[in-house]
């Protein structure tokens, strides 16, 4: 099957809710190619709270293919970068430096906490200008998956 990968990265479109299914199918396989540390009921866990909680609680900011389809995402609160996830085969790409920039340059974005495990989040946030600031022991969720705290300087 032929598959268009062609996307813009300066466009930054918002998400609908009913686009939730197509940001859970991206979630899950990002966070599998990524999240290794993770226990699997702890991926359960975290599955059901992206579905029933944490996307209607964040702004959804989304880089999309050529036909629409979602490449990479985030979501926004307040100053903070709460999730920001892309498809495994499009990382490495400039999807996530795309929503990265527009998070930082239009939306004043300042914060992101990152699972200390996740050596490859913190280096691109790194790379960006992002310090760790704080260390927690746990997630917000009480789970033992220490959390580093960053924020732009």
């Amino acid at each position: 099957m032929f598959e268009i990968n062609c996307f813009n990265m300066k466009e930054i479109s918002t998400i609908s809710k009913e686009e939730y299914n197509q940001i859970i199918e991206l979630w899950e396989l990002s966070v599998r190619a990524t999240h290794d540390f993770l226990l699997p009921e702890d991926f359960d866990y975290y599955k059901q709270m992206i579905k029933n909680e944490y996307l209607d609680n964040v702004q959804l900011y989304a880089v999309r293919n050529c036909v629409d389809k979602i490449l990479g995402f985030m979501g926004i609160s307040d100053d903070k970068i709460e999730m920001l996830f892309v498809y495994p085969k499009e990382m490495r790409k400039g999807i996530g430096k795309s929503l990265l920039d527009y998070a930082i340059n239009k939306l004043k974005i300042r914060k992101v906490d990152v699972n200390e495990q996740n050596k490859d989040a913190l280096k691109f946030y790194e790379k960006y200008g992002f310090i760790v600031y704080e260390r927690t022991e746990k997630d917000n969720e009480g789970k033992n998956y220490p959390i580093l705290k960053m924020r732009l300087e």
